[in-house]
């Protein structure tokens, strides 16, 4: 009985060793902006984050006899979208940081000073994002149950290592 466990064991261990685990727990970030302090991001409140790159590093032009001359295209612009708890704290400071930069008495160079870092240690990937600013303060949904609100912050850098 005990060689049959043991071999039942290592078949599913042998099966089973190139599988990854992902985990939304290991995510973690902070959110800076020099005059606002910071904000640890811990996943608490947070359903969805996705970071876009806002163009195609590559583009292709055809010739009329089917040559391709592939163009290497600059820009580390993006955004990256928070959907969040409408009563969670991140939403909080987000709103106070937006309303901060919005203040006509905020120093105009103020604007592109936040800086955005996450990192995923089950995916073993760092975003390090820089020059952020929000496209707009989201739409404000009331209604029996709590929601989600989207956060859009508008990226000057991002550097996905």
């Amino acid at each position: 009985m005990g060689n049959i466990v043991n071999t039942l064991l290592s078949t599913a261990i042998s099966l089973f060793s190139h599988v990854g685990t992902y985990s939304f727990l290991d995510l973690t970030g902070v959110i800076s902006h020099p005059s606002l302090g910071s904000f640890t991001l811990t996943g608490k409140g947070v359903g969805e984050i996705t970071i876009s790159m806002a163009n195609d590093k590559t583009s292709h032009e055809i010739g009329i006899d089917g040559a391709i001359l592939a163009t290497q295209v600059p820009g580390n612009n993006g955004t990256l979208i928070l959907s969040i708890q409408q009563t969670s704290a991140l939403n909080n400071w987000l709103l106070k940081w937006a309303n901060y930069l919005q203040n006509e008495q905020t120093p105009r160079n103020e604007w592109l000073m936040t800086t955005i870092l996450i990192k995923s240690k089950s995916l073993k990937i760092e975003h390090k994002i820089a020059g952020v600013s929000p496209q707009k303060i989201p739409d404000s949904q009331y209604q029996a149950q709590g929601q989600r609100v989207t956060w859009v912050l508008m990226a000057a850098d991002i550097q996905t290592t």
